[in-house]
């Protein structure tokens, strides 16, 4: 079993110690192997567990860490915010007990996690977070909080492929024909790392305006068009710096700034939880996810249903079935119940502006969460 650990360093979470030891999958066990845990069977966690990953979740996290310890209070919970392409690299390593993902496992990641999950099992990834993408903008006497500017998908993907290149260029003038758009160059802010962000925010590209984005599909931004910045709040800073500036980061994070209302159909929609809701309840499973225990959806892009915005982040938390350590597959198993349950949604959206799962959701990922072996 591989015990090296992720040698970055790790941004804990708001009021929370910096943690001394890592809790894992694998052989990494967690500080105290306490038994008095399971919150599902009215009994506490005790010990210190470790995630990390998309940077989206964070402020769900927070909330959560805070909501969960209330009830386990001898439960310490760290959260590294590095990007979903380095919480799940960290959570193969065996490093970590959960990762946080705004994209679903790759094959070859699914394989890779049988070296780190107990029993021969390999791991399974749930949606906990939902949230629209923004895409925010900074237009001197244009952009705020509140203020929007209507772009169609065809628009959208010309902008982030560097084809239409001032504010005023006429097909965004056209679809927004109330307000004055002066001549300034547009910059292109998009994530440096390797972001699932990145990947739900392209694949509506790939999906909705085809014949203008022509790109492969992955985590990495794919051309040169633009500044990169590092994890959500870099892209929210950047933009925030400049005028002309626009970019693309998870809603909870949108701040002071403008935003795109997305044509969907004959209308034009603004990011809200309602609305991004919508398209996730409309979407089917994504039938490619076939191993044990995995809950992936397949977001439809080109709805039309009335009211629907479909730039959205599924985000996704990942785990093992199986832990060579009894006290972190309890926690993991109390700590996901808890991030789904109703209690858990209603706090991640309050906190972050997020759209709690459906009833219908949550029992798919609850059979999932109920799987995990704490014996």
């Amino acid at each position: 079993m591989r015990k090296n650990l992720f040698t970055r360093s790790i941004a804990v979470l708001s009021g929370v110690a910096m943690l001394a030891a890592l809790a894992a999958c694998g052989d990494n066990t967690a500080a105290s192997t306490d038994d008095g845990s399971n919150t599902a069977s009215g009994e506490t966690i005790s010990g210190e567990f470790k995630g990390a990953g998309a940077s989206s979740q964070q402020t769900a996290v927070e909330a959560w860490v805070a909501g969960y310890t209330t009830q386990n209070p001898d439960a310490k919970i760290g959260y590294d915010p590095s990007g979903s392409g380095a919480g799940v690299s960290t959570f193969l390593t065996g490093a970590t007990a959960w990762a946080g993902s705004d994209a679903a496992l790759s094959t070859e990641e699914v394989e890779q996690s049988k070296s780190v999950c107990a029993n021969g099992t390999s791991a399974f990834d749930i949606p906990v977070y939902i949230s629209p993408i923004a895409v925010v903008f900074n237009l001197e006497g244009i952009s705020g909080k509140g203020k929007t500017l209507n772009m169609d998908a065809s628009t959208l993907a010309k902008i982030f492929d560097g084809k239409i290149t001032t504010w005023n260029d006429p097909a965004i003038q056209d679809q927004n024909p109330d307000v004055e758009l002066p001549d300034t160059p547009i910059t292109v802010v998009h994530r440096s790392d390797k972001s699932g962000t990145t990947k739900n925010f392209l694949s509506y590209f790939v999906d909705a305006a085809p014949n203008d984005w022509q790109y492969e599909l992955g985590e990495n931004w794919p051309n040169e068009v633009g500044q990169g910045a590092k994890g959500t709040s870099g892209v929210i800073n950047t933009v925030q710096q400049a005028d002309g500036t626009i970019g693309y980061a998870d809603a909870s994070q949108a701040g002071q700034l403008g935003t795109v209302a997305v044509k969907v159909g004959d209308e034009y929609v603004a990011y809200s939880a309602e609305a991004a809701a919508k398209v996730v309840d409309a979407s089917p499973a994504d039938e490619t996810a076939t191993e044990p225990n995995r809950v992936v959806v397949k977001l439809d892009h080109n709805t039309t249903e009335a009211g629907a915005y479909p730039i959205v982040l599924v985000s996704y938390d990942i785990a093992c079935p199986a832990y060579e350590d009894a006290n972190t597959a309890k926690f993991v198993k109390s700590w996901l119940t808890y991030v789904v349950s109703e209690e858990g949604q209603q706090t991640a959206a309050g906190a972050a502006g997020s759209a709690p799962l459906s009833d219908t959701m949550r029992e798919k990922v609850m059979a999932s969460i109920d799987a995990i072996e704490t014996e």
